[in-house]
């Protein structure tokens, strides 16, 4: 029998109301004059191809997610610095911008908090599991005061390791009082909210917003793909 469901914050719980590529239309448009004839298409391209070969080396991804600001603005920098120009002071505030706007687009999923009641009413334990800085993640939390609903977070920059390290989930586990076969794990990241899972037996809800469905060569096997946690009250 299901004693708890752990749960994922960034995109699972809490998302952004506008698309990516918008988040950076706003800061990189507003110094647009001080970057010469660099094109909004061109920098926005570079800055994604740029954040998609840092953020895929793992220890690059866990130092960058623990001081996410800093390694953002490293990011644009760079990405600046590729298509010949280099100007540190605005590469540092276009990132900024992005992050402030990002912020400011955070909202909850559709029926978040009514999820999180209900399955806490049926008497299971929550707990929530965070990658990041305590500095970043603890102001979401608090934004939509979400601790109440849950019986354990665990944030990476506190605990001092984060997903998909074994430990965290063992760990929050134990907070919870609650054995792998009677856990869920919910997130929208295969490799590390889904992935140990597959070892440590917890039966894993992959969020999968598009509904593209698994990559042909993908690792991570979740036991059930949803769209949304709205649908977990409803398959117990």
């Amino acid at each position: 029998m299901i004693q708890t469901i752990i749960f994922d914050l960034d995109d699972t719980i809490i998302v952004s109301d506008v698309p990516y590529q918008t988040l950076w239309e706003s800061p990189i448009k507003h110094y647009q004059s001080k970057l010469g004839d660099l094109e909004f298409t061109t920098l926005y391209k570079a800055i994604r191809e740029y954040a998609a070969w840092y953020w895929s080396d793992p220890e690059r991804h866990r130092q960058g997610r623990l001081e996410l600001l800093k390694y953002r603005r490293l990011v644009v920098k760079n990405a600046m610095e590729k298509l010949g120009y280099s100007n540190e002071k605005i590469a540092y505030k276009i990132a900024d911008g992005f992050s402030a706007t990002r912020t400011a687009h955070e909202v909850l999923v559709p029926r978040a908090l009514e999820t999180l009641e209900e399955l806490r009413g049926r008497g299971l334990k929550l707990g929530l599991i965070t990658n990041g800085g305590p500095d970043m993640q603890r102001p979401k939390i608090d934004k939509f005061n979400l601790e109440p609903y849950f019986d354990n977070i665990l944030i990476e920059g506190e605990f001092g390791c984060g997903k998909p390290d074994e430990r965290v989930f063992r760990h929050t586990l134990e907070k919870l009082n609650a054995t792998p076969d009677a856990a869920w794990m919910t997130g929208d990241d295969l490799n590390r909210d889904i992935a140990p899972c597959n070892g440590l037996g917890i039966f894993s809800l992959w969020v999968n917003v598009n509904g593209d469905g698994l990559a042909p060569d993908a690792k991570a096997r979740p036991d059930k793909i949803i769209k949304s946690i709205a649908e977990i009250p409803a398959m117990l």
